[in-house]
């Protein structure tokens, strides 16, 4: 599978809605929510769910979820955290003491650790979504119908979701024993190998789960025979995971982070989401163009100063991501010392000022002698987003995290469990360090863009969006970002635009100090992947400059993401509402709008 480099696909226009996300059939499904006269928020759950049985490489009920619906009547971005947490008895010293060989020399977990497997928390932030900023037209039971539909009435696989399917085999077959539950997800030669694209796939199993969610709610998930049916399997792998930490999991609805630059406010989910790391490029950029250091206005589009630009800024945000982007909430609860304000100091002017300083236009910074963050504190995915005829907008992102999470199904309720812990170090003197009852650093992340208006101090929404993708997402965010707002692309351009995606060098783990996660600053050495397209002129400059440039094609584009844009196009004043959107040629979905 070759994904054009170029596409041919139009941004797409409506007066009253659009969905878009990696799958055709799982947009229907959002229409149909529209349709109905649900709002935004109903259309994105329902999506989700449909991605869930579609997509299940890469997002399932077994995982977690983020939010930011923008709020047209209000004029407001909120937020939420659907993330899960360690189990209550997990933490270092058990592990040492248990299981050291599940703990690798740089402060990681080895890949197939059972106790990678944190609580989903997808589940609760739909209902919770739902609940807070649904339209309470529609049922839950109405939005999860397309979904139990797929799973009951079958499917038909396609190209892109096949081939990250065929990722996975091995691990799902390490995992699982070649049983029923096995057959759900390998169903060719005899219970080993991925469907292939056109295939016609079902899932019982999970239209009965989807059914006890849609009957009881959250209850239905964390509580009774799913719940028992999630400790049972992890408790024969030893896992300490326990009832009692499904029966208490919550969704925490948030106050979402910003940044201004262009005129324009960039907003995330903030830390234990890692979409601080967007912020601090962006302000990083902002401070370097205001001193002088550079001139954004003379960098042309993808040449080799913009682009070391960007990369410069993005390790520097990602080494910084080490010390702040953790569970705070856990550390509140369990220091009585609130680490939220700190956020407000780390994108002032003042302190991306100084770290701004650490940029050269002609040298690249090594990454261990960044400086080491001020410890202020003392102590695969997918992504989708629709709106609506009200001017509402959701961004919403849900992932198993690695391709099938865990790779461990649940019996007999046809889902995987995430990984998501992978993303703590076990370094006790991190931030991010596995403790009991902890949210781990998260990558994904989902995107708004507003425009404020300095009269009434409203938020107008520019775009919904997001790029899934592992470290890839803020990367992503900040070069669409600049896309639309600083070269001036549409929202189908901004995507199609190749794209940069740092990652750590994997031959250098042992490098890894194991502080934060093990994203891309956190060896000695960050690679640079670089999407055709972007002349090979401009890749030898990088390398001249002392990158490590990577020219990546073929299935392995994958590391890029797949993004989703919905913008108003229509200012405030306007007599119609207009929304233009783009789908990324990365993947196999589309915008659709409503009629």
């Amino acid at each position: 599978m070759e994904a054009p480099t170029n596409s041919r696909r139009s941004t797409v226009y409506s007066t009253k809605g659009i969905v878009s996300s990696t799958q055709p059939l799982a947009n229907a499904a959002g229409i149909r929510i529209l349709e109905k006269g649900g709002n935004c928020v109903d259309a994105c759950v329902a999506i989700s769910a449909c991605l869930a049985v579609l997509e299940p490489a890469s997002t399932g009920i077994g995982g977690d979820c983020f939010a930011l619906f923008y709020k047209a009547s209000e004029k407001k971005v909120h937020g939420i955290n659907g993330c899960g947490r360690s189990a209550a008895e997990l933490s270092i010293d058990w592990l040492k003491e248990n299981y050291p060989d599940e703990i690798q020399p740089n402060h990681r977990l080895k890949a197939d650790s059972v106790f990678k497997v944190t609580v989903p928390g997808a589940i609760a932030g739909w209902v919770d979504s739902i609940e807070k900023w649904g339209s309470g037209k529609v049922t839950l039971a109405e939005i999860l119908e397309p979904a139990i539909d797929l799973c009951e009435n079958g499917y038909i696989v396609s190209q892109i979701s096949a081939h990250l399917w065929t990722l996975s085999e091995s691990k799902l077959l390490r995992e699982n024993k070649k049983d029923k539950n096995l057959k759900l997800f390998l169903p060719n030669e005899s219970v080993s190998k991925a469907p292939k694209k056109g295939q016609f796939m079902q899932n019982s199993d999970l239209a009965k789960t989807l059914k006890l969610i849609a009957q009881h709610g959250k209850d239905g998930f964390y509580k009774g025979v799913v719940a028992d049916a999630i400790v049972k399997e992890l408790s024969k792998r030893n896992h300490v995971l326990s009832k009692k930490d499904l029966e208490t999991h919550f969704s925490t609805f948030v106050e979402p982070i910003n940044y201004e630059f262009l005129d324009h406010k960039l907003w995330e989910i903030p830390p234990n989401g890692s979409g601080i790391i967007a912020l601090m490029a962006l302000g990083l950029i902002k401070n370097l163009d205001k001193s002088g250091a550079i001139k954004l206005a003379d960098l042309e589009h993808n040449s080799a100063e913009y682009l070391h630009l960007i990369i410069e800024c993005l390790k520097i945000s990602f080494k910084e991501s080490e010390e702040y982007v953790s569970d705070y909430d856990h550390y509140k609860a369990k220091t009585g010392v609130d680490h939220n304000n700190v956020v407000d100091t780390i994108l002032g002017d003042e302190y991306l000022s100084g770290r701004a300083n650490e940029f050269k236009k002609d040298e690249v910074i090594e990454n261990n002698k960044l400086v080491i963050p001020n410890p202020m504190f003392k102590s695969d995915t997918v992504y989708f987003t629709a709106s609506d005829s009200e001017g509402n907008a959701c961004s919403f992102i849900n992932s198993l995290y690695e391709g099938f999470g865990s790779g461990i199904i649940v019996p007999d309720y046809g889902f995987i469990l995430q990984n998501r812990g992978g993303n703590f170090s076990l370094n006790p003197k991190a931030k991010n360090s596995l403790e009991g009852g902890k949210r781990p650093y998260h990558t994904i992340i989902p995107g708004m863009i507003t425009k404020p208006s300095t009269q009434s101090g409203d938020e107008e929404l520019y775009a919904s969006y997001g790029i899934m993708g592992g470290y890839n997402q803020p990367q992503a965010h900040i070069q669409v970002y600049l896309n639309m707002l600083h070269f001036g692309m549409d929202p189908q351009e901004a995507l199609d635009a190749p794209r940069i995606s740092l990652f750590a060098h994997p031959e250098m783990k042992h490098t890894d100090k194991g502080y934060g996660a093990d994203g891309p600053a956190s060896n000695d050495v960050t690679c640079i992947g670089i999407e055709p397209g972007i002349d090979i002129a401009v890749v030898e400059k990088l390398r001249k400059l002392g990158h490590s440039v990577e020219v990546i094609s073929g299935d392995d584009r994958k590391l890029f993401g797949r993004g989703q844009i919905i913008r108003k196009e229509s200012g405030p004043d306007s007599k119609h509402l207009v929304y233009a959107a783009g789908s990324d040629l990365r993947g196999d979905g589309a915008s659709v709008p409503l009629v």
